[in-house]
Parts: structure tokens; C-alpha cells; sequence
């Protein structure tokens, strides 16, 4: 399991040469909101626009010198995709992303752009994680989870460690929840230091397989809805060691509407200026819905991705 603080320090120094150290933003507007202080962090303008390059960078350089000379694949449409691919080509890894064969052509094109290769296997992305899975077992090559691996966790820890380092005080912090791995690296962290700091996690309501999992006190295997919070969408991998960390980490949870995330985008765009995808307007919303017992706090909002469709982006403005 990780140990706090030390693993995400670790994390972080074999790291801070590829990453960037996001700006902490504050939103007047939503300060307004509560008559405290409201931060917004940026990564958003991570590169490759997400969160998950801290995560992808984290697996690749705890490596060894013989693991890297076997290569990595992994399973993504998405913002893993990307950040795994733009890792590979920084660091001089060899691999392989796989996406199913209804995989939206831009997104693939942002992959093969970033310097990855692509694999197309199934129609759908379980096939394609559990083709991912199972080049790994006969191939030998390094699989990268989006969020199930204690150096991917600890590479989303890196907010936290930037954090600690730029605020003070904190009392909330909102983070969209998907498989676990971001609130778990950054809950884990921050409350190494700060063991008041409460950590409030986010999902819609079309997809909510963790918190349901939490409420139940057990992971389940649930169907998800189509969300404008597409990166945190879908079902949790069993035996997680987000689950448990979870279970340790997250203080409150908020389920929000497809309007209530629509409104969340529309926020960052017009009030704040950034260009955010629906995960990141998941956590704005969040936060608009607990905003009554926020007074006088001082709160962070992770603006955890901008990889959002122009297409996507029209409707919802």
C-alpha cells in the first residue's frame, strides 16, 4: 500500500522535470458565492490538458532500467490515452495504446500525434483494457492503469504536494471521482499535514459506480449512463486499491445532474475563463451544491481536464 506523504514526495521528484507546476486561481465569483475563498486548480493546462500526464509520468519514471526496455501498453480512449502516449515519447518507452474499433477518429488522431502507437481491439473498452491485460501477461510488457497502481495514485498526489505548497490553509476540497485515483493521491497527502481538510468527492448521477460501492461498503459491477462527465464515466476495476483508499479519504460525497454539470462548464467558461471538460464542471457543480455550508471557507475545486469537443462545448453554451 502507499505510504503518505513520503511516496508522493518521491512521486513528485522524479516527476517535476516533465510536469507542470498548475497555477492556483482565484475565483472571485464563486468566493462571492460562500463570502470566503474559492481556488480553482488548473490542470486543466496540465499537459496533454489533464490530470492524468502526473499519473502517467509517475508509472513510467518508478520503472526500471529492464521494465522500460520491455515496454508499457494500455487501454484508453480518453485523457490516459493521451498522457501515456506524450510519456512514452518524453521518456523514450516504447508501447502501445489499445482502443476499441469504435473509437472516435480525433481522439485517435490526438493519440498518434502525441507519439504513441495505437492498436485497434472489440468494440467496446473493456475488450480493449482486457486485450491491454493480456498483451501484458504474454508479452511482457509493463500495463499502465489508469488509477489502479500505487505509482499512478501517487503521480495524481502530486496536486496535493503542489497544494500544500501554495495554500496555506484548506478547508474543502472538491475533486471529481471516476475510479478513485485523483481525490486518493491528493486526500492522501494533504491529510498527511492537514488532518481537518475534508475531501469531497463528485460524480454524476449517470455514473456513480464508486459511490455506490461506498455506500454499499463494497465494490460493485454497476451499468453506467452517458455523461458530459465522460472522464470520469464507467465501472470501478475490482479489487481496486482506490476502494480502500476511498474508504479512508473521502469525507462527503455529491451525485450532480447532467444540467448541474452543463451549468459547472458554463461557470468555468464564462466566470473564470477556462476552458474545462465536463469532469471539471462536475466538481464546480459540487461545490455550487454544498455552497450553503461553505461559509467563510477557504476551498479548492480540482479543474481536472479541458479536453472537451467543440461540438460538446457548443451545446452546453
Amino acid at each position: 500500500m502507499i505510504s503518505f506523504p513520503k511516496d508522493v514526495a518521491a512521486a513528485y521528484d522524479r516527476s517535476k522535470a516533465y510536469i507542470r507546476h498548475t497555477p492556483l486561481e482565484y475565483s472571485p465569483y464563486l468566493s462571492r458565492l460562500i463570502e470566503g475563498d474559492v481556488y480553482l486548480k488548473l490542470d486543466n493546462i496540465q499537459k496533454t490538458g489533464s490530470f492524468k500526464f502526473r499519473g502517467a509520468v509517475s508509472k513510467m519514471t518508478a520503472l526500471s532500467g529492464d521494465e522500460k526496455s520491455k515496454g508499457v501498453v494500455t487501454a484508453s480512449t480518453g485523457n490516459h490515452g493521451a498522457a501515456c502516449s506524450l510519456a512514452m515519447s518524453l521518456l523514450g518507452i516504447q508501447g502501445t495504446i489499445v482502443v476499441p474499433e469504435i473509437v472516435h477518429k480525433n481522439k485517435v488522431e490526438n493519440i498518434l500525434n502525441l507519439g504513441g502507437k495505437v492498436e485497434y481491439y472489440g468494440d467496446d473498452c473493456i475488450k480493449a483494457e482486457e486485450r491491454a491485460q493480456e498483451m501484458s501477461k504474454t508479452t511482457g510488457t509493463i500495463y499502465i492503469s489508469p488509477y489502479n497502481d500505487p505509482d499512478v495514485v501517487c503521480g495524481q498526489g502530486t496536486i496535493g504536494y503542489e497544494l500544500y505548497q501554495d495554500l496555506e490553509t484548506i478547508d474543502s476540497v472538491f475533486v471529481s471521482v471516476g475510479g478513485g485515483g485523483l481525490i486518493s493521491g491528493i486526500g492522501g497527502y494533504l491529510k498527511s499535514f492537514q488532518d481537518k481538510v475534508k475531501m469531497v468527492g463528485v460524480s454524476p448521477k449517470n455514473s456513480c459506480v464508486m459511490y455506490e460501492s461506498l455506500k454499499a461498503g463494497e465494490q460493485l459491477d454497476l451499468p453506467s449512463e452517458d455523461t458530459l462527465s465522460d472522464g470520469t464515466a464507467g465501472g470501478v476495476e475490482l479489487g481496486s486499491i482506490t476502494f480502500e483508499l476511498c474508504q479512508k479519504i473521502i469525507d462527503d460525497f455529491v451525485l450532480v445532474t447532467e444540467e448541474e454539470i452543463a451549468e459547472g462548464i458554463r461557470i468555468g467558461v464564462e466566470k473564470d475563463h477556462q476552458l474545462i471538460e465536463g469532469a471539471a464542471g462536475a466538481a464546480i457543480a459540487g461545490f455550487l451544491k454544498k455552497k450553503d455550508q461553505l461559509k467563510g471557507q477557504n476551498i479548492v475545486i480540482i479543474i481536472c481536464g479541458g479536453n472537451i469537443s467543440s461540438k460538446v462545448l457548443k451545446s452546453v453554451l
